[in-house]
């Protein structure tokens, strides 16, 4: 399910364009991601995955930065 997540965060195609090979539908794996957000699954991966990197020297604390942007997702927009 965490693969097939990723796959629609980061190919850009919508939940029902999912393809089959990941084992689960596009409604089942957006519903995974909706539970998971209110659960704070990502912060909690987010957190360990920096205590990881930290832990072994992976992480240069000096050249981090935060960075952030929403937009409104439009019906039909250009």
């Amino acid at each position: 399910m965490l693969a097939a997540i990723v796959f629609v965060a980061t190919s850009g195609c919508t939940w029902r364009q999912l393809p089959p090979s990941f084992g689960a539908s596009g409604p089942t794996a957006h519903r995974r991601f909706t539970e998971w957000s209110k659960d704070r699954v990502w912060a909690k991966l987010h957190r360990l995955v920096l205590d990881e990197l930290g832990a072994c020297g992976g992480l240069d604390w000096s050249r981090c930065a935060i960075d952030s942007v929403n937009m409104r997702a439009m019906k039909r927009g250009t």
